[in-house]
């Protein structure tokens, strides 16, 4: 994929860091985790690991194997502490670092910590508890509801932000920041369409769009009517091409 570099603050961005600012300015020291939650494609991770980078945050990403001491290894290696010893061994370091330097922890695929009757979740909310840092939590459309489940830790909770499909606006943002062509608001409104909202699809389809529009020596601002019946997309669930259609006459 050849693109320029670049970030884009979609509206879910903002809706992010929004919910970070009202979980840090809490009154209750120990509501101070967050939930972030959405369908696959909108941009969660993306946006979670590129605001970790800009703040300091810790960031994990759980997997199938986490045990409480699994998980406190990783965290121990994230913060550059020694990683071996017992797992109390393990939280006291790690604990004492992050009351020195308040920085939030990140977990991205929260599913995982739920197993075992959510015993990783519950270590991770002992250091919500005890160094007053933001944890902000990661998963799919029904972790919400599988954390409720829990209510030592979904009482803890201050903040839940769902992430939906990019808008018109979203796409246009990306377009004129990411795209190395200018496209027409129709043809904008096309990559909306067959990537239906998802960061990762818009980015796939201007990746496509960028590589015909080189390959076939097209310059200036690109338009629908460059790509009529072009593939740009496909749908592998009903294992079809979505094509671009052409633009609707003005009457």
């Amino acid at each position: 994929m050849v693109m320029k570099q670049g970030f884009v603050k979609t509206e879910n961005y903002a809706r992010f860091t929004a919910g970070v600012k009202a979980v840090e300015a809490r009154g209750a020291a120990e509501a101070g985790m967050m939930l972030v939650h959405g369908l696959p494609g909108l941009g969660k991770s993306h946006i979670v690991y590129r605001w970790a980078e800009e703040s300091g945050a810790v960031y994990l990403r759980a997997n199938v194997d986490w045990t409480p001491k699994y998980f406190l290894v990783e965290l121990a290696k994230a913060l550059n502490v020694d990683s071996r010893g017992t797992a109390q061994q393990l939280f006291e370091r790690s604990l004492r670092v992050l009351i020195e330097r308040q920085c939030p922890i990140i977990i991205d695929e929260s599913e995982f910590t739920l197993r075992d009757s959510a015993s990783v979740l519950e270590k991770i909310r002992d250091f919500s508890d005890r160094a007053e840092v933001t944890v902000v939590l990661i998963g799919m459309e029904q972790i919400q509801r599988n954390i409720s489940r829990h209510k030592q830790i979904s009482s803890r909770i201050a903040q839940v932000v769902e992430f939906g499909p990019c808008t018109a606006a979203d796409v246009a943002l990306a377009c004129a920041k990411l795209c190395e062509f200018e496209l027409t608001p129709a043809l904008a409104g096309e990559v909306l369409r067959l990537s239906a909202g998802r960061m990762r699809e818009v980015l796939n389809v201007l990746a496509r769009i960028e590589q015909l529009a080189k390959a076939n020596g097209l310059s200036g601002k690109l338009d629908v009517s460059h790509f009529v019946g072009v593939e740009l997309a496909h749908d592998w669930q009903s294992r079809t091409a979505k094509t671009v259609r052409a633009a609707k006459a003005v009457a």
